[in-house]
Parts: C-alpha cells; structure tokens; sequence
C-alpha cells in the first residue's frame, strides 16, 4: 500500500526516480502530512526540494487553505521583516499604507521558506516566536497577533556549520527540524539519471516539436558516472541544450563531453606553491595569504634550527682545555641560548678563504666566531653555501636543509643575488 501511495505521488507531482532514498523521502513527508509539525528539508542545490514542500501541503488538512513559497534568499535584508510579518503605515520610508505579511495571509495554511539557513538574525528571532507561540507582531507595531501557519522550511547549507560560525541560531534549527527530510543528490542515485535524461528530452521534443534525442550505450555510462554538481537542474540544463543544438539525434560519448565541464572547473583553486600534506579547500584569499605565512614562519624556524644545531655542532668539536679562555654567546629571537667556548687565538680568528672551503666539517667550522649574532650567522652559512656550490640555489639550500623558496628569500634580505 505505502509503495502504491509513493507511485502515486510521484505522477501526481512529476517526480522522477526508483532510488530507494527518493522513495524514503517521499514517504517521510506523507508521514507527516497529517501532522501540524516543522519540517526541514535539506539537500544540494537542484535536488528538487520545491517539490515536497507541496506534497506534505496536499496530503494534509491544510490543503484547501492558502500556500505560498517565499525563496527567503532573494529578499533584501531589509525588507525580509516586513514580507513575512507585514509593517505599519509609516513605520519606515517607503511604507506608505500598512502591509500584511505571509503569516498574516497564509493563515490556515502552509508556508514554505526556502533557502532559511539566508535570513538575518533578527528575522529568526521572529521566526523562532511565530513557531512556538503562533504570535507575530508587524513591523512599527506593538500590537501581538495570531497565526495559524504550517511551515516547511528547506536550506542547502550546513546548518552545523551555520550555527558554530553564529550564522544560524541553534533554537530555531531544533524547531524547525522536528521532522527532517533528506533529499540526496543525483550523483547517489545513479539509476534515475537515465530516467530524468529521457524525461527531460521527451518534455523538449514535444516543446519545439522536434524528435527525441537519445543516448548510446557508452553515453549512457558517462552520463551515470558524472559527478553533477547542480543535480537535477544542471542535467536538465545540458539535455535542453544538446536537444535544441544539436543535429544528430543520437548522443554519442564523443558529443556528449562536450557539453560536460571538465572535471578541474568544479574543483577548488588551491595555492600551488603549499606543501602538499597542507593543501586543502579555501574559502577565501585571506585563508590562502595565512596559510602562506604560517608557512614562511615554519620555514624561519627551520632555518633557526639548522643555524642552531651547526653552532652546537662546532662547540662540541672545540676542545676544553688551559687555552680556552672564553665564551661566546649567541641569542637567538626565539629565546635559544647556544654558548660556545673558545681559544683565546680564535677569539678574532683570521676568516678562511672561501676557496679553501672543500666540505662539510669545513663549512661548519667557520661558524666559530665570536659575538656573531643570529642573523649574521644565518647570513655566513648562506653566502660560504652559495660560494661552495657555484651558486646553484638548489644545492645549497639542500645542504642548508632549507626550501628554495626561503633561500630565495633570505638571498634578496641579505644582498646576496651577485653570489
């Protein structure tokens, strides 16, 4: 019986699809169509939510009262106040006679608020009131007035989300979500793509009265295997498209790639210069340009480390003994202490020659300066790396155990591009 009641709706309101998840939904809102309760409906954009909020209005006793859908998105933040509970004369410029608003119209009857997750605050603070006391108030007004309105509210956010960015107050979603409806998305219900292809191209021919297209086999595969972003609408969109364009009425693989976006123009730009343990989607420019610093600052202290690590290096190679009369001290930015001891002869050493410089243990030898600071050090290493490889960049920021990004860097901080 449920099964027959489904088939029914679905030729009733033109839905197309055999996928156990649209039958689901389909069920869920004849479930509670009898029912006075808040229904949220959630799901990608295109998925056909437009279409449950008028099955749960019909099969329910509220079907010979008023219904109206309101797209809760495209109203100004400042008039949404007054759209949905009415206003006064005279309460704002521009309000030139009293208004009644959808709550006020829609008595007895049901309101479907599409794209809710868009409303300000302060409108679902409103909304929240309506929902629990029945009582609104118009805008300008301290008059308290009744309403008797089912409401169906249906968003593509995630209200999760929403609600810990302070989008989306936590109150209303739980009012709003007393019975909630999924509708999944196309790209999940891969047997009904083939189904709403053929609907849709049939409804097109029959429109321009031209013949029907359809598709090969291997059309078929492709257009099943597509990941489909914009659902439904966009599969409607490229069938009226390849229906109308063109003159074959056999879709082959070959045409219909053409009309499919390449795979990288649904993909989100990542900064190609991050580490690729660190890329991941962003949600704005600001995102990136921390992400690039945090980045350059791991690099400094990586460098500081390396710097470290040397100097150690060379004070544990220096021998104790009557000659050493002196400590050199070198403090770095982050608070690290690195205490040398040294020769009284090498306190102001004569610098080896560059030339003179054949491997590593030499390289790290010349550090044993007295009184150098950090950065002078970091500057040392950097231009004897340059010297010891010719200049080859990348050789020497692989010796230095840095990236060529920060070698680069740190070369143009320290004028040393003529090395």
């Amino acid at each position: 019986m449920a099964k027959q009641n489904i088939q029914q709706v679905k030729q009733r309101f033109g839905i197309i699809g055999v996928s156990p998840e649209l039958d689901r939904a389909i069920d869920v809102a004849l479930q509670v169509a009898p029912t006075d309760l808040s229904v949220l409906i959630t799901g990608e954009s295109g998925v056909g939510k437009e279409n449950f909020p008028q099955i749960i209005h019909q099969y329910s006793h509220r079907k010979h009262g008023p219904y109206f859908a309101i797209n809760c998105g495209s109203i100004p933040e400042g008039t949404i106040d007054s759209e949905l509970f009415g206003h006064e004369k005279g309460s704002f410029t521009g309000a030139t006679a009293t208004r009644k608003g959808y709550f006020e119209v829609a008595n007895g009857g049901t309101l479907f608020l599409d794209e809710v997750g868009e409303l300000p605050l302060s409108t679902q603070a409103r909304l929240l009131r309506v929902l629990e006391t029945g009582e609104f108030i118009k805008v300008g007004s301290s008059q308290v007035e009744k309403s008797d309105v089912r409401v169906v509210a249906a968003t593509n956010l995630n209200i999760a989300q929403a609600i810990e960015k302070g989008k989306f107050r936590e109150d209303l979603f739980y009012r709003l979500n007393s019975v909630p409806i999924r509708i999944s998305p196309l790209r999940d219900r891969k047997d009904d793509i083939t189904l709403l292809f053929r609907k849709f191209a049939s409804d097109c021919a029959e429109r321009y009265k031209m013949p029907p297209i359809t598709l090969t086999d291997e059309a078929k595969e492709i257009l099943k295997n597509f990941r489909w972003p914009g659902n439904v609408r966009q599969l409607k969109n490229i069938t009226e498209q390849m229906s109308v364009i063109e003159h074959e009425r056999v879709i082959t693989s070959e045409i219909l790639q053409k009309y499919l976006p390449k795979p990288e123009a649904t993909l989100p730009v990542l900064a190609s210069h991050l580490r690729e343990s660190d890329q991941k989607t962003f949600s704005s420019e600001r995102e990136i340009l921390y992400q690039v610093l945090f980045d350059m600052k791991k690099d400094i202290n990586d460098l500081k480390n390396v710097v470290k690590n040397i100097l150690e290096d060379a004070a544990s190679s220096v021998p104790l003994d009557e000659k050493t009369i002196l400590h050199s001290t070198v403090v770095s930015q982050d608070k690290t202490t690195v205490t040398l001891p040294l020769k009284y002869e090498e306190v102001m050493p004569k610098k080896p020659h560059l030339a003179e410089i054949h491997d590593q243990s030499d390289f790290q030898e010349v550090t044993e300066v007295a009184n150098l600071s950090l950065e002078d050090a970091e500057k040392e290493m950097i231009a004897l790396a340059l010297e010891k490889h010719n200049g080859k960049r990348k050789l020497a920021a692989n010796e230095l155990g840095i990236s060529e990004r920060t070698l680069y860097r740190k070369i143009k901080e320290y004028n040393l591009d003529k090395i």
